[in-house]
């Protein structure tokens, strides 16, 4: 079974501090063409932001992003995974906490960021390679 740090190993962590405004974090957002991010203060996780947060708590509710800083608005206290869970483990936090992405630690420490398009994008990668396989063993025993 494959680990978090496996799927994510070539990741690179993107962050925004907890004072940017949400028009600051929204475009860095739309520049990395990342739907959450990592919300860090000295370096510590303090939350995430997601486009969710940015459309509830923000558009709905008439605040202007030019001034509302991401630290009202984040998700606080998110749900995190250690990179040596599974990927199953994973999605089954997901699921069961009703969110889709998830910082991942080391030695307590947030390295990375997994969502739940990680995930089924590898499932999707491992299933086709497994078809190929399966596949070449038919068409080599025909």
């Amino acid at each position: 079974m494959a680990r978090i740090s496996q799927i994510l190993s070539d990741r690179e962590l993107y962050s925004v501090e907890k004072d940017e405004t949400v028009l600051e974090v929204a475009s860095k957002m739309a520049t990395l063409h990342v739907r959450a991010i990592l919300v860090l203060e000295n370096g510590e996780l303090r939350g995430i932001f997601s486009e969710r947060d940015l459309l509830s708590r923000v558009v709905v509710e008439g605040r202007d992003p030019r001034t509302v800083r991401v630290e009202e608005v984040m998700t606080r206290h998110p749900m995190t995974i250690d990179e040596s869970a599974t990927a199953d483990e994973a999605m089954e936090i997901m699921h069961t906490n009703d969110c889709r992405h998830l910082p991942v630690l080391r030695n307590g420490t947030v390295v990375k960021l997994v969502s739940m398009r990680d995930l089924m994008y590898f499932d999707l990668d491992r299933k086709t390679e497994e078809i190929r396989h399966m596949r070449d063993y038919i068409q080599g025993a025909a």
